[in-house]
């Protein structure tokens, strides 16, 4: 995930956040309890610091290998200032969208599980059977996405910090 080189304490920093990030997700399965991970300023918050921190970082100790990063190789002399602009915004956006990933996927879940679950009280006989058991399905397949959403956002979170100690490497 990181190549041949490791800051030391990166590793563990990362398995830290995704065991962190699971206990969240799954205390929210409980029922009435309302998880951190499910709003957006929780997730934000893990997200912003790692990506800021590479970012300041890397524009104070490289900011003209940094700018030279913003345009591939080969590109035609009138697109640099539009592909400049567009690396620049995906480079911009890349914690908010890692932050709504998580959140949208988590309330998506328990969303479904609320609505179906409300239904209850209305139904009778077979009816009720076949929603209790496809609840009992929806919350196992919650787990499931406890634990791969916190997979994918402490995924994510290595890949970005690895393009930018990539670059450190090479260059110093």
């Amino acid at each position: 995930m990181f190549g041949a080189f490791i800051s030391p304490g990166t590793l563990l920093f990362f398995i830290r956040l995704f065991m962190f990030i699971v206990a969240n997700n799954f205390l929210g399965l409980t029922p009435y309890v309302f998880t951190a991970s499910r709003h957006l300023r929780f997730t934000l918050s893990l997200a912003l610091p790692l990506w800021l921190g590479r970012m300041v970082f890397r524009l104070v100790k490289q900011f003209n290998h940094n700018m030279a990063h913003l345009v591939p190789l080969g590109t035609p002399a009138p697109l640099i200032p539009v592909i400049v602009l567009i690396e620049t915004v995906s480079s911009i956006i890349r914690p908010g969208t890692l932050a709504v990933r998580l959140a949208a996927n988590i309330v998506a879940g328990h969303l479904l599980l609320v609505l179906l679950g409300s239904q209850g009280p209305n139904l009778r006989g077979l009816v009720l059977g076949g929603l209790i058991i496809g609840l009992l399905a929806l919350i196992t397949l919650e787990c499931a996405v406890a634990c791969i959403q916190a997979y994918v956002f402490t995924i994510l979170s290595s890949l970005y910090v690895r393009e930018h100690t990539r670059l450190e490497i090479r260059k110093g």
